[in-house]
């Protein structure tokens, strides 16, 4: 079932333009340029720009990047980024997969991906962002020793991950099966802020690059 747009949906976005990113190949290896910013960090399917939002004002030397396909869920995070007047963060209204459009090799520091659709159906197995396919590319966009996070709530798709990484050669630094057991850690998506409260355990791990 197709979501129903939200009312307003073009004015609301337009009121937000400084911080949508229409044309990101245009800035294709000039991100940081001319900016005071000296790390590029990205985050893969933003939803509602909870972690983004909160992450930039934390790190202000940083320009973050979130990526989200949904055009009804992406107006919430650039309305957010907009009230608290951030000045290190922007967003594309696009999928994940042409990242070697929007980036050049080596531009990136940090990929973020967290809680993305599982696809559970082998069918669907290309579509999963931590499968071979995606990790090619981040490798490409990654500079040397470049990191991705990664969280979920989903164990099948986290062991799914974590031998993805590995036969594609990315380094397991950090590898946590149940990363608030001991009480809230790091910045929160709103879908991990649920999942804390009902006490569902969150999977991370941290990947570099061998190379």
């Amino acid at each position: 079932m197709r979501m129903r747009r939200k009312p307003n949906l073009e004015p609301r976005i337009a009121r937000c333009g400084h911080l949508l990113v229409t044309q990101p190949e245009d800035l294709c290896g000039h991100w940081l340029e001319e900016s005071a910013f000296n790390e590029l960090h990205i985050e893969l399917g933003c939803g509602k720009g909870r972690f983004t939002v909160e992450m930039a004002k934390s790190e202000p030397e940083i320009l973050f990047i979130a990526l989200e396909k949904t055009a009804n869920v992406i107006v919430i995070a650039l309305e957010h980024a907009a009230r608290e007047g951030l000045q290190n963060v922007l967003f594309i209204n696009e999928l994940a997969d042409n990242l070697t459009d929007y980036f050049v090799p080596g531009e990136v520091s940090r990929i973020y991906i967290n809680f993305c659709d599982p696809w559970p159906a082998n069918r669907h197995i290309k579509r999963r962002l931590t499968g071979q396919r995606f990790l090619e590319a981040y490798r490409n966009v990654l500079r040397c020793n470049g990191e991705i996070h990664f969280k979920t709530d989903d164990l099948p798709l986290f062991e799914f991950s974590l031998c993805e990484f590995e036969k594609c050669g990315f380094k397991l630094t950090e590898i946590n099966r149940d990363l608030h057991k001991n009480g809230c850690t790091g910045v929160m998506t709103d879908y991990e802020s649920k999942f804390y409260e009902q006490s569902v355990p969150i999977y991370k791990c941290i990947v570099k690059d061998k190379v």
